[in-house]
């Protein structure tokens, strides 16, 4: 799986003088937790660009005063006016204690229902999960092969071993819908002609008088 790596610095001092300091000095105050011990640091903004700007799933690997920390990153939070990032939360990865995350939808195949003329709407591109850390994968793939005209996939049908998906199950998450085209195409098709009625049969002539 892809990592990227962090380098920051232990923050000892906390207040908001502290955190307008570091601001100041461009550097982003963060949190590592879910280990032996909570972790409280502060690294330069662009350090965060590569797991913070992208839908990709990966590891962050923290290195703090030589100390390093495999995590996940759990939440951000952003300046309301100038959208700068302004706070990172990561969560320590430990190899016997599960952990919950959002897992990016990799659709795969082409769904029946496209071949015929339909159109592929995915609604949802990622679902949550619990797992242990060495199951953790980029993505969960699904197979939208067999996805005919007007059906739905839906969370339960989703493969994910070793994990347990904690999103409802009956939610869709793609479905393939008509497209304006062929439901023309339906509405322009003629209409099977009725079966014309057999013609009444002739009378018999009667028989001549001798």
């Amino acid at each position: 799986m892809k990592t990227i790596t962090i380098e920051g610095q232990l923050r000892t001092e906390s207040g908001k003088k502290a955190t307008r300091l570091l601001r100041s000095q461009k550097l982003v105050p963060g949190v590592i937790y879910g280990g032996k011990s909570e972790v409280n640091f502060a690294a330069q903004s662009s350090a965060f660009k590569g797991i913070v700007y992208t839908s990709e799933f990966m590891l962050a690997n923290v290195i703090i005063d030589g100390n390093s920390y495999n995590c996940i990153l759990k939440d951000l939070q952003f300046d309301k006016v100038t959208d700068a990032l302004i706070h990172v939360d990561f969560l320590e990865l430990v190899e016997n204690k599960t952990v919950i995350a959002t897992l990016p939808l990799k659709y795969v195949g082409t769904p029946a229902g496209v071949k015929a003329g339909g159109k592929l709407v995915t609604k949802m591109k990622s679902i949550k999960i619990k797992t242990y850390p060495k199951y953790l994968k980029e993505c969960i793939e699904v197979d939208i092969s067999n996805l005919l005209l007007n059906e739905n996939i839906r969370v339960e049908n989703v493969i994910a071993e070793n994990m347990e998906v904690l999103n409802s199950p009956r939610i869709p998450i793609a479905s393939v819908t008509m497209t304006r085209q062929l439901k023309q195409e339906e509405a322009a098709a003629p209409k099977a002609a009725a079966p014309k009625a057999a013609a009444p049969k002739a009378a018999a002539a009667p028989a001549a008088k001798k």
